[in-house]
C-alpha cells in the first residue's frame, strides 16, 4: 500500500478539523455556508434517502456500533492468539495456531482495521459539513427580525403575559379534540405531510426553510429512544428527520417541525424549538396549534415561578393550568410506558443517565456553553417575538 493511501483518511480528518477552526475563528465562513452550499445537501443526498420508507441513519448508527463491535473482538482475539504464539517454541508446530492461518488473519484485520480508518475520515467530514460547523452559525436573531428589542431585559411582567397566553390558548383548545374511551386524543390526518406543509408556509418568513423536505420518519427502536426522552432525531449523515414513533400524539406536529428545521441548518435547540412552535402555532389545525402550545408551557410555567419565587397568592391570581391540558402535556401515555419497560434491555434508568451525559457533552463541546439546559432558551425567543403583541 502507498503511502499516500495510508494518509489520506487521516487528511480528511484534518480538513474536518480545519472546517471547524474556520467556522470559529470566521463567523461569515459558517454564514455563508449554512446560506448557499448545505442546502444542497438536503435537496440531493436528502431526497435519495428520503426515497426509502424507513430511517436510513438509524440503521446505519446500528452498523456503525456493529463494525465497531466485529474490530474490538477481533482484535482481541488476534492479541490472545499472538500471546499463545509466543509461548509455543518456533521448532515445535503448533496445530492449533498456524503461522500461515495466523498471518492471514493479521493482514485481513488490518485491512479491515484500515476500512474503518476510511470511514472515520468520511465521517468525520460529513458530521463536520451537517452538522458541527452549524453550531459556529450567528443566531437567528442577528439573521432575521424577530420582533421586540434586541437590548431589551424582559422581566416578571412580560414573562407573567406570554405564559398567561399560552396557559389560555391551551386551556380553550383542549376540549377541541375527538378521544377514545381513555381520554387520549384522535387523529386521523397525515401529521407528518402536515408537518412538511408547514414548514414550506414558514419558509416564506425564513428564507433559509425554503425548499424540499423528506418526510419525517419514525424510529425503528423507538422504546430504547424513550427511555432516553428522546422525541425526534436529526441524523447529519443521511439527512433526515426522525420522530419517536411512541410519543403522545401532542408532542408529534412540534417534534416533526422542530427536526425538519434542522435539516435547514438551524441546529441550535432553543432555535429549533422556536421554529417548530411557530411553524404549528400559525397552522389551521388544532392539533398543530395545541402541540405548540404544549411544548413550551412548561418551560413559562416555570420561568414564571422562579420570577414571581414561592408567591402561592400571585400564582393562584392567573390562569391555571387546566387538568386536561396538564393530562395532555405527557410524553409518552401509560400504555406506552408499560410496553417500553417490558421490552427493555437495560434499565430506563442506566439509558437516561448515560444519554443526557452524552448529549450535554455533545452540546458542550459545539460552543453550547449551559448544555441541555439551553432547550429552555426559547423562552427567550419567545419573549421577544410577542412583544407588541402581547405587551
Amino acid at each position: 500500500m502507498k503511502k499516500w493511501q495510508l494518509w489520506t483518511p487521516g487528511i480528511l480528518i484534518l480538513f474536518a478539523a480545519g472546517l471547524n477552526m474556520a467556522g470559529r475563528v470566521w463567523k461569515g465562513f459558517s454564514d455563508f455556508y449554512v446560506d448557499n452550499i448545505f442546502p444542497l445537501w438536503v435537496e440531493t443526498y436528502g431526497r435519495i434517502t428520503g426515497i426509502f420508507p424507513f430511517s436510513v441513519g438509524e440503521w446505519m448508527l446500528y452498523l456503525a456500533v456493529i463494525l465497531v463491535f466485529i474490530l474490538l473482538a477481533a482484535g482481541i482475539i488476534l492479541i490472545v492468539c499472538l500471546a499463545l504464539r509466543r509461548r509455543v517454541p518456533s521448532v515445535t508446530p503448533s496445530p492449533v495456531i498456524p503461522s500461515s492461518g495466523l498471518s492471514a488473519f493479521k493482514k485481513l484485520y488490518g485491512g479491515y482495521a484500515f476500512f474503518l480508518y476510511w470511514v472515520l475520515g468520511i465521517v468525520s467530514v460529513i458530521m463536520m459539513l451537517n452538522c458541527f460547523l452549524l453550531y459556529q452559525v450567528s443566531p437567528i436573531t442577528e439573521r432575521y427580525e424577530i420582533g421586540g428589542n434586541p437590548d431589551k431585559v424582559y422581566g416578571t411582567e412580560e414573562i407573567a403575559a406570554l405564559r398567561d397566553y399560552v396557559v389560555e390558548q391551551a386551556n380553550a383548545l383542549a376540549p377541541s379534540f375527538e378521544r377514545d374511551e381513555k381520554g387520549y386524543i384522535i387523529y386521523k390526518e397525515d401529521i407528518r405531510e402536515k408537518a412538511r406543509q408547514e414548514m414550506r408556509r414558514l419558509g416564506g418568513t425564513f428564507e433559509n426553510l425554503q425548499g424540499y423536505y423528506p418526510k419525517p420518519k419514525g424510529l425503528c427502536l423507538s422504546g430504547f429512544y424513550s427511555q432516553q426522552s428522546i422525541m425526534g432525531y436529526y441524523f447529519p449523515f443521511s439527512m433526515e428527520a426522525n420522530y419517536n414513533r411512541q410519543m403522545y400524539i401532542t408532542n408529534m406536529p412540534v417534534s416533526m417541525c422542530h427536526e425538519l428545521s434542522h435539516l435547514k441548518g438551524f441546529i441550535l435547540e432553543d432555535e429549533a424549538n422556536f421554529l417548530g412552535f411557530l411553524a404549528c402555532v400559525d397552522s389551521r389545525d388544532e392539533l398543530f396549534r395545541y402541540s405548540a402550545y404544549l411544548s413550551v408551557i412548561g418551560y413559562l410555567d416555570r420561568d414564571f415561578i422562579r420570577a414571581i419565587g414561592e408567591d402561592g397568592e400571585l400564582y393562584a391570581a392567573h390562569p391555571q393550568i387546566d387538568e386536561q391540558v396538564a393530562k395532555d402535556k405527557k410524553f409518552l401515555t401509560k400504555e406506552s410506558w408499560e410496553q417500553v419497560e417490558r421490552k427493555a434491555v437495560l434499565k430506563t434508568e442506566t439509558v437516561k443517565r448515560a444519554a443526557d451525559a452524552f448529549l450535554d457533552t455533545n452540546l458542550t463541546l459545539n460552543g453550547v456553553s449551559d448544555g441541555t439546559v439551553s432547550y429552555s432558551r426559547v423562552v427567550r425567543l419567545l419573549l421577544r417575538y410577542y412583544d407588541g403583541k402581547l405587551y
